[in-house]
């Protein structure tokens, strides 16, 4: 059973999803995923850098024609083809690229240090840029996940300045304490949490305290693993 969505004014029903050249592409092809599979429209924009990564990291070719890569994820996601559409890097006559039609929320995930740096700037010298230069002037819902380690004090003084505008930093630091069994485990924590993030439904990792409610055994069970633990140590 679905987890129940945090209360919101305006359900989401659209979202401007984006993919930049960082490694994780896992956790964007996740969220991709679980946002057709509850029927939310995507609009998608993927960088050159992305599909370079998606390559080596997961042997997934994303086709660099707009239109062709479109009908290779409606394929991919067996979705309605109304759900998704993909647009080129400068193509700045899609809906995103207005405030009068982009959506109110959108994710870049993975959020490359350069696309941090950017957005900070209200730089937009692709659709990706100004779609997140357009979100934040409209008042909009903007997450990004970077990720990169270490993170300089450049990185650092971007986020903060993004932060400070009301943009969502989510790094992609997966928590431990749901005891993951899988890379796929690790990869849905993030996603749950975006899930949570944008206001959607999800069963993908339980939120803190839930386990507690649902069975005091198990939680008990924890407890003494925890005291084994500590005993060794």
């Amino acid at each position: 059973m679905l987890l129940q969505p945090r209360p919101s004014a305006a359900p989401l029903r659209e979202i401007t999803l984006a993919f930049s050249g960082a490694s994780g592409a896992c956790y964007g092809w996740r969220l991709l995923q679980c946002l057709l599979s509850q029927q939310i429209k995507v609009h998608l924009l993927i960088s050159s850098a992305a599909r370079v990564v998606f390559a080596t990291e997961h042997n997934i070719k994303l086709n660099g024609n707009p239109q062709t890569c479109q009908q290779q994820l409606v394929q991919q996601f067996g979705c309605d083809a109304d759900l998704l559409r993909v647009y080129g890097k400068d193509d700045w006559f899609s809906p995103v690229a207005s405030g009068s039609a982009a959506p109110r929320a959108m994710v870049i995930c993975p959020c490359s240090t350069g696309t941090v740096a950017a957005i900070a700037h209200g730089i937009s010298d692709n659709l990706i840029e100004r779609a997140a230069d357009v979100v934040i002037k409209e008042q909009g819902q903007l997450i990004l996940v970077p990720r990169e380690t270490p993170l300089s004090a450049l990185h650092l003084e971007n986020m903060l300045k993004l932060a400070r505008l009301g943009v969502t930093i989510m790094p992609a630091a997966p928590g431990f304490y749901h005891q993951p069994n899988s890379i796929e485990d690790l990869i849905d924590f993030m996603v749950g949490r975006l899930l949570d993030h944008l206001q959607l439904p999800q069963d993908l990792m339980p939120r803190w305290g839930y386990a507690r409610l649902a069975s005091p055994a198990a939680l008990t069970d924890r407890a003494a693993e925890g005291d084994r633990i500590d005993a060794r140590t």
